[in-house]
């Protein structure tokens, strides 16, 4: 086959495609995403991930299994990926519930993570509050402040976009004397 050959071959695929889309289909959803990511901010968003997780990691392998406490409230991302790495690292983990409605406000598809790193805590610490919310995310997050040595806050230096997030939790751990180490990529965005 030919350069040509094959060139004309491709065209004459890709104009049946288009024809093929144009068809009536039967048997198939169509769905649309309104603002799909790119294949670009796909690949940087997954590069920022894997970055977060090397980072928890470092810090976590800082540590003798045996000295490693890791205290989390266990939300889905870099709470329970850094839970995790403690626990995979042969540490002690000890879990924040900012209320007992917690969970529900979680992702379901994080529902297993939770329970299973929950089960795995050596203690569990609660406020003391039914519903979830940002003034019980602050309340768990004061507590787990209270608790630790140094806090790692996975945290791109911009303020909260509610109260009682990462922004709000650094500030209190700051105002009550507890050392803070701020993990992010250069040049990362959250948005």
């Amino acid at each position: 086959m030919t350069d040509e050959q094959g060139a004309k071959g491709t065209v004459s695929y890709l104009m049946e495609m288009g024809a093929l889309k144009r068809g009536k289909r039967s048997g198939w959803w169509i769905v649309g995403v309104k603002d799909p990511e790119t294949i670009a901010e796909h690949s940087f968003r997954t590069a920022v991930i894997g970055a977060v997780l090397a980072m928890l990691e470092a810090e976590v392998r800082q540590y003798p299994p045996g000295e490693l406490v890791g205290v989390s409230c266990l939300a889905d991302g870099p709470d329970a990926w850094f839970a995790q790495d403690v626990l995979d690292h042969g540490g002690r983990v000890e879990a924040v519930l900012p209320a007992e409605q917690y969970r529900d406000d979680l992702p379901e598809w994080h529902h297993p993570t939770y329970d299973g790193l929950l089960g795995s805590a050596a203690e569990v610490h609660r406020t003391g509050l039914v519903e979830s919310g940002s003034h019980a995310h602050q309340a768990g997050s004061e507590i787990l402040v209270g608790l630790v040595d140094r806090l790692l806050a996975v945290w791109d230096g911009k303020p909260a976009r509610g109260y009682g997030g990462t922004a709000d939790v650094v500030a209190y751990a700051r105002r009550t004397g507890v050392p803070v180490r701020v993990l992010w990529p250069k040049d990362a965005s959250r948005d």
